[in-house]
This record gives structure tokens, sequence and C-alpha cells, in this order.
């Protein structure tokens, strides 16, 4: 599992071309109710506003395609649950998934996601169990991995110094997502169209 979790980190910005796919090429119900693409938007922008927190609070360092780390982070949604990127990605893809009016993709995009993510994050655990050691030990044990907590944990771990990332260096490291969520919206707004 953690070597195919390692292989999926890598490939994972190509991954999702296969669900792109078939958001854009199944056609709806005909009877699909309209409100499903407002709804479908307000879960992308749930899943984005997540991303731009934990992107707030992780900075660049959630970009890599490499196994090169950065400080523990316990802060932000960080201090709620352990994968807040992949957690806001999830809602991503569900939200198309209702704004592209095919409610039935849902939870099949869900369950594909939960299982590559789920690879990753049990390779991405492994090495950082073994790069830091204790602290992340401590903060596995703290912080759920995937539902996240009522209130913040109150587990200590090594000081870190406040974020020097800035709203507008969030926003230029989230740009692809930014992007290709603008994109998804004018491709599905073109699918309706014809």
């Amino acid at each position: 599992m953690s070597r195919a979790g390692g292989w999926l980190f890598r490939q994972r910005t190509w991954l999702p071309f296969p669900l792109v796919a078939a958001l854009l090429l199944i056609p709806p119900p005909q009877d699909a109710p309209p409100y499903l693409a407002v709804l479908g938007a307000a879960v992308v922008g749930v899943g984005e506003l997540i991303r731009l927190w934990a992107v707030l609070h992780i900075g660049a360092i959630s970009r890599t395609r490499s196994d090169r780390l950065g400080p523990l982070v316990a802060t932000g949604p960080f201090a709620y649950v352990r994968n807040p990127l992949y957690v806001g990605n999830i809602l991503l893809w569900i939200g198309f998934s209702l704004a592209a009016q095919l409610v039935w993709v849902a939870p099949i995009v869900a369950l594909l996601l939960a299982l590559e993510y789920h690879a990753i994050v049990r390779w991405e655990e492994q090495l950082l169990a073994s790069r830091i050691g204790e602290p992340y030990t401590r903060y596995m044990r703290d912080v759920p991995r995937w539902v996240p907590q009522l209130g913040p944990t109150s587990a200590t771990f090594p000081p870190r110094a406040p974020a020097a990332f800035s709203w507008r260096q969030t926003l230029f490291s989230e740009r692809g997502t930014l992007i290709a969520i603008a994109a998804g919206f004018l491709l599905l707004w073109i699918k309706a169209r014809f």
C-alpha cells in the first residue's frame, strides 16, 4: 500500500483526467433539477476554502511532487484534521459531480478518491514518522486523519513560528487549482449549451 501511495503521490496531477472526461462526456438526466448546479458550486466553494486555509498554513511545500518535507504543521485546519488538502479535494470533485448534475457519480468519485488518498496518506505518514519522529507520531495520535474533530487538539507540538505566508502568497500557490476550478465551470457551462 505504501509503495502504491508513493507512486500515486507523484502522479496525482494527471490521475483526475478520467474523472474530468466522465463529468464532461456523460449526459445529465433529462429531469435533473437545476438547483444541483448551484449546490455543486457551493460544495466546490467549501472545498476550495478548506484548501486555501490549509495552504495559508502549510505554504508551497504542498505543491511538491517529491518526498521533500517541511516542518510539522499543526495549526489552522491541520489542528482539526491531518489531511485538510485532500478533504478539500474530495469536496471539489463531489461539487463538480453535482454541478454536472450527475448525482450518481458523486459517491463513485468520493470512493475512488478515498482509495487513492488513503494509499497516499499511508505513504506520507510513514515518511513523516520516519523523518520527524515522536512529534509526528503524537500528532497522528491526537489529530484525526479524515473526519475533523470538533475542537482543535490540546496536544502540544514542537514550537513553530507563525506562518510566514500571506494571503497573496497563498493565492499565488493555489493559482493552479483556482484556474482548474474556473476552467471546470467553463467546460460544464459549454457542455450544458450543447
